[in-house]
């Protein structure tokens, strides 16, 4: 339960304003400005409290740096029958997502599955937003991006990978789509800076110091490394993200990014990569999924995404759920 002197609800119109202005101010297009701030919006609504309005301010910080371009028009190129690339031009990926969707649609409707390469762009949203604007249109998506290195691998000292999150979405036919979205890490990275500021602590098993040392100090974690959740497995992963976002569709390895603050010349953008299955060209079987789905519910067990859905419900009636400390530094931002 949220601590009620800790946290507040304000209204939807108010945080949008909020992030209108921020954004704004930052220097950001209006194209860019409606996306971003949608996405934040539904974050917030949602309780994803490490990547809704906080991430105001991981965006400011992008755009203080002069390494991203704020008013980029994403570049489309039909590649192939069943590839669209976006090059974001060094803009935010959100926009580049926006503006290939209906190309990307089409190709899934066409050839059954398809595929969108997002280049130099920067990212900093959740990834269940993106593959929910396709499973409401009827489509099975899956999305994946590299970030910077933040992640030692399994059995490693070192800052490797990014978080590397994996989301997928499937739509039903009645009701919210089935959706999961993770970092590759133990936790993603704005959890732990949300920590961090308040001063929390974090989790055994989470992150390890500059010096390769265990660590439950956030900001020994911020200037270490977090861990890859599942030992070897989420190490795999977290792999498989770097080659399948980064190398295979011409882009950055976390590696060779590095984000702001990271006191290096390497440059910051990176690439993403969304798979998009068009269930009715594959023959889908929907009274089994959702077989699959009541099995899952009839054990008492809950679905992803269900935390989230109620949050959203609860936001819809009493507003949006901010901390309050973050909503101060928001205001005086806007």
């Amino acid at each position: 339960m949220m601590n009620s002197k800790t946290y507040e609800r304000i209204t939807r119109q108010r945080a949008a304003d909020l992030a209108a202005a921020i954004l704004t101010k930052a220097g950001f297009s209006a194209a860019h400005v409606s996306v971003m701030a949608q996405n934040m919006l539904d974050a917030q609504a949602q309780e994803c409290h490490s990547h809704g309005l906080y991430r105001l301010i991981t965006c400011s910080d992008m755009a203080a740096t002069g390494l991203v371009n704020l008013t980029a028009e994403p570049k489309l190129t039909d590649h192939a029958p069943a590839i669209v690339k976006a090059d974001a031009q060094g803009g935010n990926s959100l926009l580049a997502f926006d503006t290939a969707l209906d190309m990307l649609t089409g190709k899934a409707s066409d050839s059954g599955i398809a595929a969108l390469a997002i280049n130099n762009c920067f990212h900093y949203s959740a990834l269940w937003w993106e593959v929910e604007q396709l499973s409401k249109r009827g489509f099975v998506a899956l999305a994946m991006t590299p970030t910077h290195p933040y992640v030692a691998p399994f059995g490693g000292k070192e800052p490797l990978f990014g978080t590397n999150p994996l989301a997928f979405s499937w739509p039903r036919p009645e009701g919210e789509p089935y959706t999961f979205d993770f970092a590759t890490s133990a936790a993603a990275r704005g959890e732990v800076e949300i920590r961090s500021r308040r001063g929390e602590s974090l989790p055994a098993g989470w992150a390890i110091d500059k010096d390769g040392n265990p660590t439950t100090e956030s900001e020994r974690a911020l200037s270490g490394a977090l861990l890859p959740f599942g030992g070897h497995k989420g190490s795999a992963i977290s792999t498989m993200i770097e080659l399948m976002a980064g190398p295979l569709i011409g882009d950055m390895l976390s590696s060779q990014t590095s984000a702001p603050g990271m006191n290096s010349d390497k440059g910051i953008l990176h690439g993403e990569l969304v798979i998009v299955f068009d269930p009715k060209r594959f023959g889908i079987s929907p009274d089994s999924a959702e077989t699959l789905f009541r099995q899952i519910t009839d054990q008492g067990a809950r679905l992803p995404s269900q935390r989230r859905r109620a949050a959203r419900l609860q936001s819809e009636k009493d507003g949006l759920l901010v901390s309050s400390e973050l909503l101060a530094d928001l205001n005086r931002m806007a």
